[in-house]
């Protein structure tokens, strides 16, 4: 297993993280957020990923009163650091080394130890896009992905002195979104030439995680990672919620359900996934005991309980409409329907020798014929049968990261995202 790694960075000060947007944009308030809420930073804020730990401390200490049972939030899906100066100047990103058939590493202009969370397009041919990270990194690429340069929004929407990390950015045409944490929500009309800051309400519970783009003219949804949900039908100006409680509030009002592992449960999710086509929700808990879903319409997160004793470490949709989950220690299980399954027995394992190396995502091209699953000390993975079987691909061995995310624009553009900057971009292949 891969060796922990622990940061430590001196805390900065920033006691008004909103304060300077308020007479921009109406802020985001719904029934939901009379409960008391914090975005507090805490520095036990760890998350384990396929046995990995790093430890940050948030550059913000600003305390919001809130319950004490939600003082546990703002468990991410990645492991997390931040400490200033993510840019390096005068340095341009090349694609400069194949690894193998499928895969090139591209050469970022990052400091060593950004992670890197997100990355979307905003045209069809997926030439224009933006990759998020850690350490309030946006790059910027116009050529789709060969090349990226910073982007620079500029002090009046970004405070330098918060070390903010961008979690999820989202296109539908020139109009794109982007979240991160301490809570930070941006907008753009313009594919992302100019960018506004929407103000978010300090009551806001969890941080913000996953944004989509979900319709045109302003039609987007926003989830936290305390089960929050919020839909906009006019570019955020107002927030409609989509659920009576936080997941911590369901669970505890009905931990009589037998749900294990629930039991005043103060935790929040590891992992947020969203089907494309029904809009379901997938939520996955932070220990791995257990998930959530939720469906449009319904009032609240729908508890599942699990028989087996495998702890997941990650889950989401298929192309599909079925269901994956990676669990610790390297398995891959497929459920059976194109649906979310009912029962832990509902789902077949694929065959994969992971060698003992955590698995921590699992995506496919656009078309959902090549699946590719990633993990610790450069582990790649693809399968050419829905992911029934898989094969390794050697080549990306020498990658010296972990990587954490897969994410295909089209069926030949694709990206692997990593710690320490790493990015590989898809480059075909047999």
């Amino acid at each position: 297993m891969r060796a922990h790694q622990h940061h430590h960075h001196p805390t900065t000060r920033h006691d008004a993280p909103f304060a300077a947007f308020r007479r921009r944009r109406t802020f985001l308030k719904t029934p939901m957020m009379t409960q008391r809420a914090s975005l507090r930073g805490r520095r036990g804020d760890d998350v384990e990923k396929g046995g990995e730990e790093e430890e940050e401390e948030e550059a913000t200490t600003k305390t919001i009163q809130m319950r004490k049972r939600q003082l546990a939030m703002a468990s991410l899906a990645v492991t997390m650091q931040t400490t200033t100066g993510m840019l390096l100047e005068g340095k341009e990103a090349k694609a400069d080394e194949i690894l193998s058939n499928f895969w090139e590493q591209i050469d970022l202009p990052l400091d060593p130890g950004v992670i890197l969370l997100d990355v979307a397009f905003t045209d069809e041919d997926a030439k224009h896009g933006f990759l998020l990270g850690t350490r309030q990194t946006i790059l910027e690429t116009f050529d789709g992905g060969k090349t990226w340069d910073a982007k620079d929004l500029g002090a009046d929407l970004i405070d330098d002195e918060v070390n903010y990390r961008f979690n999820s950015v989202s296109f539908r045409g020139d109009e794109g979104w982007i979240v991160g944490k301490p809570a930070i929500l941006l907008h753009t009309t313009d594919a992302g030439k100019t960018w506004e800051r929407v103000g978010l309400s300090p009551r806001l519970p969890g941080i913000p995680v996953l944004i989509t783009a979900t319709g045109d003219d302003g039609v987007a949804e926003m989830v936290t990672d305390q089960g929050a949900i919020y839909l906009t039908t006019d570019a955020a100006r107002n927030w409609k919620a989509a659920v009576e409680e936080t997941v911590d509030a369901t669970l505890n009002r009905t931990v009589s359900s037998g749900v294990q592992g629930a039991s005043y449960y103060t935790g929040s999710f590891s992992t947020v996934s969203r089907n494309p086509d029904t809009g379901e929700y997938i939520g996955l808990s932070s220990r791995g005991n257990f998930y959530m879903s939720w469906a449009p319409g319904q009032a609240y997160w729908q508890p599942h309980n699990r028989s087996s004793a495998r702890r997941i470490q990650s889950m989401g949709w298929r192309k599909d409409g079925g269901v994956w989950q990676l669990t610790r220690g390297g398995g891959i299980y497929l459920s059976d329907t194109k649906a979310l399954p009912e029962q832990d027995d509902e789902f077949t394992e694929g065959k994969i020798g992971s060698r003992g190396y955590g698995l921590l995502d699992l995506g496919s091209n656009a078309s959902g014929t090549k699946y590719f699953t990633v993990g610790g000390s450069g582990s790649v993975f693809s399968s050419n049968d829905k992911g029934k079987t898989w094969k390794r691909d050697r080549g990306t061995d020498q990658v010296a990261g972990n990587l954490y995310k897969v994410v295909f624009a089209k069926d030949d553009v694709g990206f692997i995202l990593g710690n320490d900057g790493i990015l590989l971009r898809y480059r075909g292949g047999a």
